[in-house]
């Protein structure tokens, strides 16, 4: 077995941390910081172009101490190890977790099976800068030899949502390629994507391991069918590619060999962008900005494998999940980014942190008793503080919050980007300290308020504060930065799996669907109401069938 299999509310750490627990939960981190005047800086790390600041949070010095002798107790730093020299740690599917080995540097090695994996990762990364390069400078053109301007991603999960996170927030990097993507089997979808572009300009990206995924192979046919409406078959060859590894079902679909770009099983879907499925980045950004990303990731690799616990940025951040999460029973994170530019980063999280640890069986196949997973949400400020940020302030619900900032704006403009950053710092301020009952009545009197209408408002107008938030502030939007901050995320989903005593990796709760869909597609189909289902089903698809 690669990995223990150790209940974490048996461990001494769990029963201490549930006894500290007790005696803090009720303190205010108001009391914290005047109890401790280096509070900020003791619970403050800069790293590289990081400055992280987890002071915000209710925690102590021993809480913090408690949360690491738990990771020690059930092994974290062994874990981390298994995981970077390539061990069996998804063991339901038998296979190696090495999102990380895809960011290492050249001429390092990584076993898997006995086999050094390093040397394959780095000759799809020269075949995917090679073909970008060639796109991108024109020397790879269309069937009619005009130069690419589009490009279209087709796929669905983590062969969608890294992509598209990715070259989104790093629009600013882009070069002239203009890139879109499809993942909904709506047929709606693809055919808003493909109405406005020409296929004679336009490059096809199929990203689907095993070329299979029902969504995925809709949109790709349908799109190569409306492809085929204006050029010929053999144009396919010239106009699409595939990230796969069944090379045969991709040359049956009329793409050429050369134009395949191979993954690793050892590769999860939603850890996936850093691989051949990273393709559209390359050709959006460039394969040089490509590059930088997985730097950025190989360097946070290096911190979380290297880093003492106490001062290990994704180890805290994962710790403090499980103090929310497990003692104060909150149920949810928010990530709030303060750029627009990562408007799609918590719904990228979203699959990663909700698709791993969403488990309620154990590592041993035993039900689980105690809280696994969190709910994560989130849009970016300062948007999200004119929608949700009313619940996270005075609702009745404890939500920690991760806000993401950044030194300097992109384009320079100092007057909105001191606005935006501004709303960052006093959001964090005003969720820990509130606003007390003689606070809300000084303002009234101030503003010459009668007695009557202070007294009738005064409760409405209170805030609780010593609402958790851990800030990030990194100094400027970058894809090597980027990538780091996503590989913090994905650590910090490791640690939280080791601790929670779950397989992260694996991800059979998305199957049952997916097999009763097939089922019912057929009997939609030939217009057949009458299948084996419970009675809401059975007149929901009536319902649809005798009206569709």
């Amino acid at each position: 077995m690669a990995l223990p299999r150790i209940n974490p509310t048996g461990t001494a750490a769990s029963n201490q941390l549930l006894e500290h627990y007790k005696e803090i939960k009720d303190l205010h981190l108001k009391d914290l910081f005047k109890a401790d005047t280096d509070r900020a800086e003791k619970l403050t790390f800069e790293w590289e172009d990081f400055y992280v600041d987890f002071s915000k949070n209710r925690i102590t010095e021993k809480t913090i101490d408690l949360l690491v002798k738990l990771a020690d107790e059930v092994k974290l730093k062994e874990a981390i190890e298994k995981q970077f020299a390539g061990d069996i740690l998804n063991e339901t599917e038998g296979r190696a977790v090495l999102h990380t080995a895809l960011r290492k540097p050249q001429g390092t090695e990584v076993l898997v099976d006995g086999e050094n994996v390093m040397p394959g990762v780095h000759a799809v990364l020269e075949k995917m800068k090679s073909f970008s390069n060639a796109v991108i400078n024109g020397d790879h053109l269309g069937h009619t030899g005009q130069a690419i301007t589009d490009i279209v991603n087709i796929g669905i999960g983590g062969s969608d949502l890294g992509p598209a996170m990715v070259v989104d927030s790093l629009k600013f990097y882009k070069n002239h390629l203009h890139a879109h993507f499809v993942s909904n089997v709506d047929g709606d979808h693809y055919q808003e994507v493909v109405k406005n572009l020409n296929p004679e300009t336009t490059l096809f990206v199929i990203v689907s391991k095993t070329f299979t995924t029902q969504e995925t192979l809709s949109n790709a046919n349908s799109i190569r069918a409306w492809f085929l409406k204006t050029l010929p078959s053999e144009a396919v060859s010239k106009h699409f590619v595939a990230v796969s590894t069944n090379i045969e079902s991709v040359k049956s679909f009329g793409i050429s060999e050369q134009n395949i770009f191979p993954m690793k099983d050892w590769v999860g879907g939603r850890f996936s962008l850093w691989s051949a499925v990273g393709l559209s980045i390359s050709l959006a950004l460039g394969f040089d900005h490509f590059n930088s990303l997985l730097q950025g990731a190989y360097e946070m690799d290096e911190h979380f494998r290297t880093e003492d616990f106490h001062s290990n940025i994704p180890v805290i951040a994962g710790l403090l999940t499980i103090w929310y999460n497990n003692f104060f029973e909150a149920e949810s994170e928010a990530v709030i980014p303060y750029t627009q530019y990562l408007n799609q980063f918590a719904t990228y999280l979203q699959q990663g942190i909700m698709e791993s640890n969403g488990k309620s069986v154990d590592r041993s196949g035993q039900s689980i008793r105690y809280q696994t997973g969190t709910v994560i949400w989130g849009e970016p400020g300062t948007n999200s503080q004119h929608a949700f940020f009313q619940l996270i302030h005075q609702g009745t619900k404890l939500i920690p919050a991760d806000f993401i900032g950044y030194v300097k704006p992109l384009y320079g403009n100092k007057d909105h980007h001191d606005k935006l950053m501004s709303n960052y710092f006093a959001q964090t301020e005003a969720l820990m300290n509130g606003k007390t009952e003689n606070e809300v009545r000084q303002e009234f009197e101030s503003q010459n308020a009668s007695e009557e209408d202070i007294e009738r408002l005064t409760p409405f107008k209170v805030f609780q504060g010593n609402k958790p938030t851990t800030s990030i502030l990194i100094d400027q939007l970058t894809p090597k930065s980027l990538g780091k901050l996503i590989a913090l995320y994905e650590h910090r989903i490791f640690v939280q799996g080791i601790i929670w005593n779950i397989f992260s990796y694996d991800q059979f709760g998305v199957e049952l669907g997916k097999q009763l869909a097939k089922t019912i597609l057929s009997e939609v189909e030939q217009g057949n109401s009458g299948g084996a289902h419970d009675a809401s089903t059975s007149a929901l698809l009536k319902h649809f069938i005798g009206n569709s």
